[in-house]
């Protein structure tokens, strides 16, 4: 229905045709049953397995080295066609084990859903399966219940809403059945109760205006459900460099091909030439060594309290230049806390006082932890756990610190009886036993208290007259405190001969409470880093805007919070109408309060549309379709909701911003690591490809066949490549700036890189192939000679892969102990397929003798021998703008 909360309860209940008092009737709920169907959310469309299998082929590498095995089987090289095969049921087993597990949000939000609603029906009370809700049911709600359809509140006792998982407010929020404004945002309806939230206090009752999808919890699964991840920067240059190489492939293979028929050469020894060019030009090792680095950097953040769920989302957070930060639980500690009193002679600050107070200090703590619903543990003394309202957890914890323990004022003052918090007075009073007579404890909304009292305590605890100058003065103190992002609470109290009195008259005011969820304390270094990061953090929030424009200034997101503008949800524009001007202004916002889900949806599409790689972080069911938006989604672990968890892409175990700060430190190693090991991977399948189309356009015998090409490919790529993957961050890696999004992996630079290592290796192999045959070798010793010097090339290749700024002998390379490893795996495996009969007969090796050792020797070294020379002179010049590292 359109609007409830701008009605009254009487026209809702008539729109509706049901009357509060006696619910609907059996026959007339089942009729609107069968209309409205289920009061349940949809079930998320989840792509079966098979399909996600399917996609696997779909990938540029996996295309090629099928053709490739198809072509080796057409010539009958069935051992070679085996092998190709294993290499590609490698490579889509692991892309199908990284992407079977797909998006869980919409089953999450189910979960969320109470299985029993308690329901006025025909006159009765009965509990019934919350699915089978209608609209016009009348729903009785309680403490500790879960909210089970969004309801129009028609009875309110003190009842109180947690809804800071769907709005983003951080207090419970007061229920009352009268209309507000038809323009008023999700989170100031207050007459409404929302599916998915929770009663904290009191009691009430409501009449179900929306049900299944037509929920704003519905509403936001449809956001999650539509929103649809977008290609991470990684897979986006993965591809964009797999398709290069179709072309190089490609331009080769024609060339070839041509010349071959041009020269009339023989068919069989074409085709074999062509399966040795594809099988050299296409990195197998690729998908591997990347889903392992990625793996690795899993395992570092999982040290640093940060989950990562998929694979590729550890490099995203490399390119990452703008933060989307939620206030409550990442920036803050998610814990009100009693900053300070105002008192009538100032403000005294409370941070972890643990004096024996006096005077109206002391009467002030005592109201406050008199006057509450609350239960605080016994051994609670540092961290408010408990029951009940936050503020008034703060107030009870503080007042302990300071020696006002709740239990121990009850023994001398037992409690009498109590007024409930009433949203209509937005007040509350507990009346105790004090000798003769009764003290009447009262906190309150400020505006509230305020203008009830007519005296107020002074600092030794007498009552003075308060005129409305004073009133005015304590307004005043008041909006102080607000400006402040503090959350003021009225503390007075008054004495009586009896508990018959009414509590709100003739009241003594004591001061004001200002609480605050405080910022953690890591937070503000943790945004400095991220500043000189060149990264923007911004802080998106569903809470007041003094209150997170106060936090942002904290923690280091405004330099000036005092100037800086907060900008509203109410006050954003759909993006589609907004000029180029307003985008742009709206992306230098540093702060946005009182956001609902879809206005956060639409600024990080306004972020990304800009081409900014965006992270948001969140823990509410109102944040799921953002997370899920986001190029990198971040769920908070210990608060977040289980919806925010599985919508996310990484998950902070402790909830901390500085987390995040070490996950981008580790995204950017991680795209350093990937650069430097797809320029090693390239530049000698480069070598491989210039020596075999060299000598198939001389018509000379081939140099490598295809089968060993493809076993060096797989030895001498994958653990070197696999070590630089994992090597560690470099010191200075946060005082670079993102990189541009766009920019490939292979900048032109690099490329040049490739070519010019390619030219070295495959260089120094054709001269020792030439120079075998110059020996008197035989042909298959020549290429014994070939293989081996080009493997062991390519093991000793990985040395030239230190950042040009690095010493010769003191470098990430030589540091990194994997690559030492890999290199005396290599070497094993090389050396096996000589001195291994098996391996020699498949192969189609030679033991080679002294001189084919000599020229092993000379050209596998010459390419790092050169490669290491060239660097130090000309690689700082060379590749200085695209650094590896």
């Amino acid at each position: 229905m359109e609007r409830p909360h701008a009605q009254t309860c009487e026209e809702v209940c008539s729109t509706l045709q049901v009357d509060p008092a006696r619910g609907l009737s059996q026959g007339a709920a089942a009729k609107r049953l069968r209309e409205s169907g289920p009061n349940r959310l949809a079930r998320a469309r989840r792509a079966p397995a098979w399909r996600i299998l399917v996609d696997q082929f779909r990938n540029l590498i996996v295309g090629v080295l099928l053709l490739a095995a198809m072509l080796s089987g057409v010539v009958g090289e069935m051992v070679q066609a085996a092998a190709i095969l294993v290499a590609l049921a490698i490579n889509v087993g692991i892309g199908f084990y990284t992407e079977l597990s797909a998006t869980r949000s919409i089953e999450a939000l189910r979960r969320l859903e109470e299985d029993v609603a308690r329901v006025r029906r025909d006159g009765t009370e009965r509990s019934l399966a919350a699915e089978k809700l209608v609209p016009g049911d009348v729903v009785l709600l309680q403490a500790g219940e879960i909210v089970p359809a969004d309801l129009r509140i028609c009875e309110s006792s003190s009842l109180r809403i947690d809804e800071s998982a769907l709005t983003g407010e951080s207090v419970p929020v007061g229920k009352t059945a009268e209309p507000v404004d038809a323009d008023a945002d999700l989170a100031d309806r207050a007459n409404l109760a929302f599916r998915g939230t929770s009663v904290s206090h009191g009691a009430g009752a409501g009449v179900v205006v929306a049900t299944g999808m037509k929920t704003e919890l519905g509403r936001i699964a449809e956001l999650a459900e539509s929103a649809e991840s977008a290609q991470t920067p990684l897979q986006k240059q993965l591809d964009a460099l797999s398709r290069r190489l179709l072309v190089v492939i490609a331009g080769v293979a024609a060339l070839v091909a041509a010349t071959g028929a041009i020269a009339g050469r023989d068919l069989l020894l074409m085709a074999e030439t062509g399966i040795a060019l594809v099988v050299a030009a296409v990195p197998e090792g690729l998908p591997i060594v990347a889903s392992i680095a990625l793996a690795r950097g899993m395992w570092r953040l999982a040290d640093r309290q940060a989950l990562i769920e998929k694979l590729s989302a550890v490099e995203t957070l490399g390119a990452t230049n703008v933060i989307c930060a939620d206030k409550t639980g990442t920036l803050t500690r998610n814990r009100m806390t009693l900053d300070r009193l105002a008192l009538d002679g100032g403000d005294v600050a409370l941070d972890a006082r643990d004096e024996a107070p006096g005077g109206a200090l002391r009467a002030a703590l005592e109201v406050g932890a008199l006057c509450t619903s609350a239960e605080l543990e016994r051994d609670a003394r540092d961290e408010p756990r408990g029951t009940g309202d936050p503020m008034e957890l703060a107030l009870l914890v503080a007042a302990r610190r300071a020696g006002c323990d709740r239990a121990d004022l009850l023994d001398r003052r037992p409690e009498l009886r109590r007024e409930e918090f009433d949203p209509e007075t937005r007040m509350m009073a507990t009346f105790h036993r004090a000798d003769d007579a009764v003290l009447v404890a009262v906190k309150g909304a400020p505006e509230a208290v305020i203008d009830r009292c007519t005296h107020v305590m002074d600092a030794e605890g007498k009552r003075v007259a308060l005129d409305e100058d004073g009133r005015a003065d304590w307004h005043a103190r008041t909006d102080a405190m607000a400006g402040k992002g503090l959350r003021a609470l009225a503390l007075a109290r008054r004495t009586a001969d009896d508990s018959d009195v009414e509590p709100y008259e003739n009241l003594t005011l004591i001061g004001l409470a200002g609480l605050l969820d405080p910022p953690r304390p890591e937070v503000r270094e943790a945004v400095r880093a991220c500043r000189d990061a060149g990264i923007r953090v911004v802080m998106v929030t569903g809470d007041q805007p003094e209150t997170a424009r106060a936090i942002a200034g904290e923690v280091g997101i405004l330099d000036d919070p005092e100037a800086a503008e907060v900008r509203l949800g109410s006050d954003m524009a759909p993006p589609e109408e907004m000029t180029d001007e307003a985008l742009a202004t709206l992306r230098e916002t540093p702060v946005f309060a009182r956001f609902d889900p879809a206005q956060k949806l639409a600024l990080i599409e306004v972020y990304q549309d800009a081409g900014y790689v965006v992270a948001m972080t969140g823990d509410g069911v109102n944040d799921a379709p953002a997370l899920k938006k986001a190029d990198i989604g971040i769920a908070m672990g210990q608060r977040g909701t289980e919806v925010a968890r599985e919508a996310a892409d990484m998950v902070l175990r402790d909830d901390s911003f500085a987390s995040i700060e070490a996950a981008v430190r580790e995204g950017r190693t991680i795209f350093g690591n990937i650069r430097k090991f797809v320029l090693y991977m390239l530049s000698g399948n480069a070598g491989e490809i210039l020596a075999v189309s060299l000598v198939a356009l001389l018509n000379a015998p081939l140099p490598l066949l295809p089968l060993q090409i493809l076993y060096i490919n797989i030895v001498s790529d994958v653990f070197p490549a696999l070590a630089l993957g994992v090597g560690e961050s470099r010191a200075n890696v946060m005082q670079r700036p993102p990189r541009d999004p766009s920019e490939p992996i292979l900048t032109r630079r690099l490329w040049g890189a490739i070519g010019g290592y390619g030219l070295l290796i495959g260089g120094s192999v054709l001269a020792v192939f030439w120079a075998a045959f110059q020996l008197g070798l035989t042909r298959e010793e020549a290429v014994t000679v070939s293989f081996l010097a080009f493997g062991f090339a390519r093991l000793w290749h990985v040395l030239n892969m230190r950042d040009p700024d690095t010493r010769l002998f003191d470098n990430e390379v030589l540091s990194n102990r994997y690559v030492w490893a890999a290199v005396g795996l290599g070497i094993a495996l090389m050396l096996a397929t000589i001195y291994v009969p098996v391996m020699r007969t498949v192969l189609e090796t030679a033991v080679p003798g002294p001189q084919g050792w000599l020229l092993i020797a000379a050209g596998s070294l010459a390419p790092l021998f050169v490669g290491q020379l060239l660097k130090t002179r000309i690689a700082r010049r060379a590749l200085g703008s695209a650094p590896l590292g």
